[in-house]
């Protein structure tokens, strides 16, 4: 049985070659740059064909209660539930709202982890929309300190 880091290596690999050869498929290198580009969390879902976001005990969001740089800020999301098509990781204060947008189907285990760029304190939402286009979401308040000096 391979480790989720190998299975993620090995297609990594894959999609590197079939790109260089062009055989990628067109809709893999497309994204919602409407999502990506909007300003405030409820036009990220919006664009993404959610409706309005539902507080949910199911959906889980990690990071740092105080953010000592805000130029890395470890933040996780995940959830238990089926039949969940997108996770998402939203800080409200950025420039763009969305950092992240996972692809999910019922097979792949929904917990992720990335780094945000964060300029100011801001809540953090990680959301999960739903085949259904419902979206539950869990929300965090995280600080950031200019220069680890509490600022």
């Amino acid at each position: 049985m391979q480790t989720r880091r190998e299975t993620l290596k090995h297609s990594a690999i894959v999609a590197g070659l079939l790109a260089t050869t062009g055989l990628f498929p067109q809709y893999a290198l497309a994204y919602n740059t409407a999502a990506f580009e909007a300003k405030t969390v409820a036009d990220v879902l919006k664009a993404l064909g959610a409706g309005a976001p539902v507080e949910s005990k199911d959906v889980t969001i990690g990071g740092p209660d105080i953010a000592e740089n805000g130029a890395v800020v470890p933040l996780t999301a995940s959830t238990t539930l089926a039949g969940v098509k997108h996770i998402l990781l939203l800080v409200e204060k950025n420039p763009a709202a969305l950092i992240a947008l996972f692809n999910v189907t019922d097979s792949v285990d929904a917990n992720f982890a990335t780094r945000s760029k964060m300029g100011q304190s801001s809540d953090v939402y990680a959301v999960a929309i739903m085949n259904d286009g419902k979206a539950l979401f869990a929300k965090k308040e995280v600080k950031v300190t200019l220069g680890g000096c509490g600022g």
